[in-house]
């Protein structure tokens, strides 16, 4: 019985340290990506519910179903364990490798939109000069449309008179 207590234990201290490491995986990806108040809330309750998931698989899986005080006790063991002694190693290795992650990206995006930046600067140099002609035309049309609305309204007052 004893044995099996301190089994139990053990895996606890381990679950205590899971969940820090997803602590760890919330953090960094809060610093890494900003987001709004609502999507950090989201964040904060798939925590909870992750975790939930864990504590309770561990509860059954491990001690039956049966809730005991040393396994809160283990727990809290573990996440401590966890940030003391791992955590600071594991967010700065996490923020490289995400940042390096992000920076490879960056880079396949630019150099998967040089031909996009090629046709769209093509077919501005095609159509700029097309576009004066346009503005040109506009305004020719609408200095003719104002004389002939001018010359409208005389004739009328010509006809009326």
């Amino acid at each position: 019985m004893i044995v099996n207590q301190a089994f139990i234990f053990i895996i606890f201290i381990v679950i205590g340290a899971v969940i820090g490491i997803l602590f760890d995986i919330f953090r960094v990806l809060r610093k890494i990506i900003k987001t709004k108040d609502s999507v950090t809330y989201m964040q904060d309750i798939l925590f909870c519910l992750i975790t939930g998931c864990i504590l309770l698989y561990g509860i059954f899986k491990f001690n039956h179903g049966e809730i005991r005080i040393y396994m809160f006790i283990s727990i809290i063991i573990g996440v401590f364990l966890y940030i003391l002694t791992i955590s600071k190693y594991f967010i700065k290795l996490s923020v490289l490798i995400l940042n390096k992650i992000i920076y490879v990206t960056k880079k396949i995006f630019s150099i998967l939109l040089i031909p996009l930046n090629y046709i769209y600067n093509l077919i501005h140099k095609i159509f700029k000069p097309i576009s004066f002609i346009i503005i040109n035309v506009r305004k020719i049309l609408s200095n003719l449309k104002i004389k002939i609305i001018k010359k409208s309204k005389k004739n009328v007052k010509k006809f009326i008179n």
